[in-house]
């Protein structure tokens, strides 16, 4: 171990040290950005970064499971990222199925799947089915994989489930009107019966949210960090947790 490994491991310890674990959110969003960039910087291909990316969930997750995180939100592919280029979708599809197979397997975590299913080919949508329903007995925390996620898509899905489900009760549109509120339509998202993200965390150093769980970060407290995602650390981690307990949440008040 050198000496910059030495300090950077007593850094982590004391902030962990110093960490209130009656503060710690209980639901984290985590956009994983700065795959590629990281790769170029580093003079690999797309793929090697994006491998490296899916390297790191394992690690976030059990940091989060050594500080009473319940609920973990990864966004791993947008409805936008489907339109990239075939030849970096197809081997980016194959990572993301090979970490849904890898969570479910480690035997720790449940697996969920947000996201739109149809947009996706019949063998991902084969690996969030069954990674979904293999852990549906596991009690760690519960792991939202968002392939395929769209935070508009979200709730264009959640309006359009909301018409279906009251069109076979059959419940005229006059009737739904004088019903439908914030909470009807929570209950069709695809985090429905969840509790809403507390922190929600991008690394890369872009500071903004790209249409993440638009509905439910309504209140969520937002830490933009700066390093890419395949390199972000525990310390980095912690910090966020340690930002996020020294903000005084009001929700308005």
């Amino acid at each position: 171990m050198n000496l910059r490994d030495l300090v950077y491991r007593l850094y982590a310890r004391r902030v962990e040290g110093r960490l209130d674990h009656a503060q710690v959110p209980k639901h984290i969003g985590v956009i994983l950005d700065g795959n590629r960039r990281w790769a170029k910087a580093s003079g690999g291909t797309p793929e090697a970064g994006h491998k490296a990316g899916a390297s790191k969930i394992q690690e976030l997750l059990g940091w989060c499971a050594e500080t009473d995180v319940e609920v973990v939100t990864l966004w791993l592919l947008s409805t936008d990222n489907l339109d990239r280029p075939e030849d970096e979708l197809v081997p980016l599809l194959g990572i993301i199925e090979d970490a849904v197979r890898a969570l479910a397997a480690d035997g720790r975590w449940r697996v969920h799947h947000v996201g739109t299913l149809d947009l996706l080919p019949s063998r991902t949508q084969l690996v969030l089915k069954e990674a979904e329903q293999d852990t549906l007995d596991h009690t760690g925390i519960l792991v939202n994989v968002a392939v395929g996620y769209g935070g508009r898509q979200e709730i264009a899905d959640a309006v359009r489930s909301l018409l279906l489900d009251h069109a076979e009760r059959g419940t005229s549109v006059e009737e739904l009107a004088e019903t439908v509120d914030v909470d009807l339509i929570s209950k069709h998202l695809y985090t429905r019966g969840q509790p809403d993200p507390d922190l929600v965390i991008r690394t890369s150093g872009e500071q903004r949210l790209s249409g993440f769980m638009l509905w439910q970060s309504a209140h969520s407290e937002y830490y933009f960090c700066e390093v890419f995602w395949p390199a972000f650390r525990k310390v980095d981690f912690l910090r966020a947790l340690r930002d996020y307990a020294a903000r005084h949440r009001r929700y308005g008040n």
